[in-house]
């Protein structure tokens, strides 16, 4: 018989779809995945000489794609974190007062934790409005239905709880770091609420507490 002439970029190809056909049993899908690998660094390899560059061109464009990839990733799941910071609840397992979450809250303020000094002021703030009757406690409350019920209540003070909300989702979901200015703006809302004493049915709000926020502002 006559020899055959072939090069092995057609040899590797006509094997390939030799393989792939139904007859041939399929394997499973991490072997077909391994079998894609070698399948693209067989590829590289054949086209790292024809690159201008070779492979330090490939390694480098490689490394900057993976970068870019991780960026990307990283971008997009803090993006949809904040963005579905209402989906997730205010309070932990642990059941705390409005001042315990205060005292515990200036205790990591003073160790310049920052993230966790806002996470239990706000935390600080809702317990407040439950225990001076502004708010009804409502179990699984989150930070945004916090600015929501309590801005429907204290109108005043909507663009307030907007942003202590905000500055809770961003370092608790949105992996943002934590600023000394972010806490401040929440203790400075949490000092002007209404009196930590019962104040009659939710949405009642005392004429004084409104007076000296109005001074502050």
């Amino acid at each position: 018989m006559p020899a055959v002439d072939i090069d092995r970029d057609a040899a590797h190809h006509a094997a390939q779809r030799e393989l792939a056909k139904a007859i041939y049993p399929k394997g499973s899908p991490q072997q077909r995945f391994h079998d894609w690998v070698d399948d693209l660094l067989y590829r590289l390899i054949q086209k790292g000489s024809s690159i201008p560059g070779g492979w330090f061109a490939i390694t480098v464009l490689l490394i900057v794609l993976a970068i870019a990839v991780a960026v990307a990733i990283h971008t997009v799941r803090r993006t949809m974190r904040t963005n579905r910071g209402g989906d997730y609840q205010l309070f932990d397992a642990t059941e705390l007062s409005a001042d315990q979450h205060r005292t515990t809250a200036k205790g990591f303020a003073a160790e310049g934790n920052w993230a966790a000094a806002i996470r239990h002021r706000l935390r600080a703030v809702a317990r407040q409005l439950e225990e001076a009757s502004v708010l009804n406690p409502a179990p699984g409350r989150t930070a945004s239905e916090l600015a929501r019920d309590a801005g429907a209540s204290l109108p005043h003070l909507v663009h307030e709880f907007s942003q202590a909300a905000t500055a809770f989702n961003d370092v608790t979901y949105g992996e943002r770091p934590g600023t000394s200015a972010a806490y401040r703006m929440i203790v400075d809302l949490d000092d002007h609420l209404p009196s930590r004493s019962p104040a009659g049915p939710p949405g009642a709000v005392q004429p004084a507490a409104l007076d000296s926020w109005a001074q502050v502002r």
